[in-house]
């Protein structure tokens, strides 16, 4: 569970793949251990959070879009999952 104000960014998984910056910095980021994984599905998205001053990649089975549904429906003072 993330809270939404630890939220940086909601990255689309197909599109990121197109990006040579991006997949440098998922790559850099799982060699440093920042990456969780919350499942064995592939990624759908990559949820970049700041945590107590620790940045942390979730790859997420849960597309962009509805992550984004999901956080307006929530409001900014409860948690998304």
């Amino acid at each position: 569970m993330v809270f939404l104000k630890d939220i940086i960014a909601i990255i689309d998984a197909k599109t990121a793949m197109q990006s040579k910056d991006t997949m440098e910095f998922l790559k850099i980021a799982e060699e440093e251990g920042f990456v969780k994984k919350i499942t064995q599905e592939p990624p759908k998205s990559f949820v970049l959070c700041e945590i107590k001053k620790n940045t942390v990649v979730y790859y997420s089975p849960i597309s962009s879009m509805t992550l984004l549904k999901r956080s307006r429906s929530l409001g900014e003072n409860l948690s998304w999952k």
